[in-house]
């Protein structure tokens, strides 16, 4: 009989642990999910800010070259007119759509300026999140060492993981450092009476 009770107790061990491996499998498979899906949203938005960048300093270029062409006209019908008498004052028409077109080309720079200064398309947040994760992991991992498992054996790593993944939100962060009982995924079920 007692015989008995030390197998169907091994058993409900067994099958807590398969429940708690079950739950941080689909958890870590969720959270690897997350994080790729935070570093595409990323890299898009990089890539993105960088074309439009690009773009900007494109047109910008476009409105430069234009004023070029446009001042130095205006130079030479300038110079015409201080040369000769009968050139009139069409240079002045010139002059002013050269400064539109330096003003512009001065508002295009700028902008791609803003547009460029993110950088490479790192994913950044992405990589402090999985840093982050790294670290609770790890730290999991050092508040178990010592601690024992089922009959007085060492703490099995299906444990050290589920413990972190309680770290993973501040809510159960919380309630794991207030609370002095052990988790439902760390205690066997109740044995149910026989009928």
């Amino acid at each position: 009989m007692a015989a008995n009770r030390m197998f169907n107790n091994h058993n409900r061990g067994n099958e807590t642990l398969a429940a708690a491996v079950t739950d941080v499998s689909e958890r870590v498979t969720t959270l690897i999910r997350e994080e790729i899906e935070l570093a595409k949203a990323e890299t898009v938005a990089k890539v993105s800010s960088l074309a439009r960048g690009l773009i900007a300093i494109a047109i910008g270029s476009v409105f430069g070259v234009f004023a070029l062409v446009v001042t130095l006209s205006a130079i030479a019908w300038g110079l015409d007119a201080i040369l000769t008498s009968d050139a009139g004052n069409i240079w002045l028409g010139f002059a002013i759509v050269a400064a539109a077109l330096l003003v512009l080309t001065g508002a295009a720079f700028l902008f791609a300026w803003r547009k460029l200064k993110v950088g490479a398309p790192t994913p950044k947040m992405a990589i402090a999140e999985a840093k982050k994760i790294s670290d609770t992991v790890r730290n999991g991992k050092s508040e178990l060492n010592g601690k024992s498992g089922l009959n007085g054996g060492p703490v099995p790593a299906v444990a050290t993981t589920t413990q972190t993944t309680a770290v993973a939100t501040p809510a159960q962060t919380t309630a794991v450092a207030n609370s002095a009982q052990p988790t439902a995924a760390a205690t066997p079920a109740e044995p149910k009476a026989a009928s």
